[in-house]
């Protein structure tokens, strides 16, 4: 190489200019292929597996099985200890007696209450096995948002049940037993009362998962939290009438209770929701 040679050399490196075609050419595939590959990482599924249609039904028939072998074992078992699980439903109706008005009238009640009380022990690992299977099907994304969302899912449903178990039931108990004091005498079939009682704990924690169900929606992009303000009016009115469906008595204390905390868990979410910044 002359010295003509080495001070164009380098000349076009101080430059930036490519020393040759193929250089250059090399250059422009590199700037291209980057060009193109614009994929956000977040969106990928991360350790995607192929599975056909039917392997997909044979896993989702596992993971039925799986759960309803823990259902019914939590059932059982719960039937087993049920009479401490009885004594404690029954402490907001104040000292009222409960008659059998029928044969086996307990032993059914005792049924359902190891029923409900079994189904929520077991709800944990059903939430497992639905997260098994549904987890390979997401981005890393969405990913992201299931461990808040089951966190915050599990956290409002024992809040709706302490809430109701501790404020609403007494509230409405009170409201029956000082209505007719005295006209009748109290004394309650055991059958109702549970039926009383179990149904309005569980609609309630159903009814406290409406700010993960916000959360869900303002995450995704679907909705924003300045369109959930804007309906507010329309808010007020379904808490009223959620109120009036959720709770088995008429009683308006109960309703307006309810209600009240609907409304309290929609603009909470609404807050929520715009701290995410959406």
């Amino acid at each position: 190489m002359t010295p003509q040679d080495t001070d164009s050399a380098l000349q076009s490196a101080q430059l930036g200019e490519p020393t040759d075609a193929a250089d250059s050419n090399s250059g422009d595939i590199d700037l291209e292929e980057y060009s193109d590959d614009d994929t956000d990482p977040l969106d990928e599924l991360p350790g995607e597996v192929e599975m056909g249609f039917f392997d997909h039904l044979e896993e989702l028939r596992q993971r039925i099985f799986y759960g309803l072998i823990a259902v019914v074992v939590a059932i059982v078992g719960c039937f087993f200890a049920v009479k401490p699980i009885v004594q404690l439903l029954e402490v907001p109706a104040q000292g009222i007696k409960f008659l059998q008005l029928a044969p086996g009238e307990y032993f059914f009640v005792s049924v359902k209450v190891a029923a409900y009380t079994g189904l929520l022990l077991s709800s944990p690992f059903i939430l497992y096995q639905i997260l098994q299977f549904v987890l390979p099907g997401l981005t890393r994304r969405e990913r992201r948002l299931v461990g808040p969302v089951v966190l915050g899912s599990s956290v409002l449903f024992g809040a709706g049940l302490v809430f109701a178990y501790s404020l609403l039931i007494p509230a409405a108990l009170r409201f029956f037993i000082s209505y007719g004091a005295d006209v009748v005498e109290q004394l309650w079939s055991i059958e109702k009362y549970f039926e009383f009682v179990l149904l309005l704990l569980f609609s309630v924690g159903l009814a406290f998962q409406i700010p993960v169900i916000q959360m869900l929606l303002g995450a995704l992009g679907i909705i924003s939290s300045g369109q959930m303000l804007s309906g507010w009016r329309f808010v007020i009115m379904g808490s009223v009438v959620l109120g009036a469906i959720l709770t088995p008595s008429t009683d308006p204390l109960t309703q307006s209770l309810l209600a009240g905390a609907v409304l309290g868990l929609y603009f909470g979410g609404i807050g929520l929701v715009k701290l995410i910044g959406k």
